[in-house]
């Protein structure tokens, strides 16, 4: 493990790419992209994280004045910066600061109006649909996705940027869990607000290793001698850390406001959890030892000792709520372009929805939250009364129930 070398696995058995998705649109662009970003001031929003991690570092050789970066964990930060001050010829602004704190808080909102931001990018998101559980769990994801994402858009029509980008996700087209549905919602707030600023977005793969993910889960089960333990019958699109945030940044930058980007990736090139795992075990020098139950895989585990070739797994049919088979980028509805970009497509919304509108759906969450009597089933009842393509799959089981 400790000469396991991330990117080249992810090139090799992955994405399948030797180079990034995303080359070709930079280099076609890097012109634009320079006038874009040299010299300004730029203020990333969950820069911590995998993806607005990788935003910073797409962006830092077109050499920003000022990067301002804000992320609720404080651990998380300091590994930015200590990865950042630790690269070989990594370009980092004179004026770069975090801060470790909420983007909904009335600090953030102090910090934001005391500066000038010409490019604001948003990446903190309630992300999983594990997150999915109960009503105090959904309502900690809305209110992240959604009303943060407001509060921010409002922020900035005081002041506002050149360009705004808050990242989407895949799962938003065609919904059928809580957390795509949220991030639905997020988009329609963001096109409410694209009259008066350039606004963004983009609705991506899934990110090979990034934090938090089943394949991170994976380095993680090995370092603690844990069964691997994932779904077989689930194909999802993947993209390497690096492809992210310069998809973002495309997005972002070279984005006319309205837009929703998305990768343009072929169904062949989903894969399944297992297989992952099944070629993670082998570039290790293991062979998985398929189990029957996660309780036999367990006991393997803790019988395991290094030097042993085999390694338990437990690979099983998905059956928890919010999950499909595959995922999707755009919906036949969409008007998409498929020819401005080398490796993007873009969604162009022509309707922008009525501001007064989405105030009041908001007002309606607001008052459902408030009520001590609320469930789950009245959460996504109200979001489906709102979001006619959300199409909620409830099994009952949640992965926080799986290992």
């Amino acid at each position: 493990m400790l000469f396991f070398n991330q990117d080249e696995f992810i090139k090799k058995y992955i994405t399948r790419r030797e180079e990034s998705f995303f080359k070709k649109d930079i280099d076609a662009n890097r012109e634009e992209l320079a006038e874009k970003i040299t010299g300004k001031s730029v203020l990333v929003i969950g820069g911590a994280g995998t993806i607005g991690s990788s935003f910073i570092k797409a962006i830092l050789p077109f050499r920003p004045a000022k990067l301002t970066v804000v992320d609720y964990s404080e651990n998380g930060l300091t590994e930015l910066t200590r990865d950042l001050r630790s690269a070989y010829n990594e370009f980092i602004p004179k004026h770069y600061i975090t801060y470790p704190f909420d983007f909904g808080s009335d600090i953030f909102a102090r910090m934001y109006r005391n500066n000038s931001f010409d490019i604001v990018a948003c990446f903190a998101a309630h992300k999983h649909v594990r997150s999915e559980k109960d009503h105090l769990a959904i309502e900690a994801m809305i209110k992240n996705n959604v009303f943060n994402t407001k509060a921010i858009l409002d922020l900035a029509m005081e002041n506002p940027p050149e360009h705004f980008f808050s990242v989407s996700t895949d799962k938003a087209a065609n919904p059928v869990n809580v957390m795509g549905a949220s991030k639905k919602l997020m988009e329609k707030v963001l096109m409410a607000y694209t009259n008066d600023l350039k606004i963004s977005t983009a609705r991506f793969a899934n990110v090979a290793f990034s934090n938090g993910s089943l394949l991170f889960g994976f380095i993680q089960r090995i370092l603690k001698r844990q069964p691997l333990s994932s779904p077989n019958d689930v194909k999802r699109y993947f993209v390497s850390p690096i492809e992210s945030g310069q998809l973002c940044m495309l997005a972002c930058v070279l984005g006319d406001s309205k837009n929703i980007f998305f990768p343009k990736l072929d169904e062949n090139q989903m894969m399944t959890f297992s297989t992952i795992a099944e070629h993670f075990l082998r570039e290790i020098g293991m062979e998985p030892d398929y189990c029957e139950s996660d309780e036999e895989a367990r006991i393997k585990a803790a019988n395991w000792e290094y030097g042993m070739k085999k390694y338990p797994v437990y690979f099983f049919t998905t059956d928890t709520s919010g999950e499909k088979s595959y995922e999707e980028f755009f919906t036949k509805e969409d008007r998409v372009d498929m020819n401005r970009f080398e490796a993007l497509g873009v969604i162009k919304n022509e309707e922008v929805p009525d501001y007064k509108n989405v105030d009041d759906i908001l007002t309606e969450f607001q008052e459902m939250f408030r009520n001590e009597t609320v469930n789950k089933a009245a959460i996504v009842s109200l979001l489906s009364k709102h979001l006619s393509d959300f199409h909620h799959i409830e099994t009952g089981k949640s992965l926080d129930q799986k290992m």
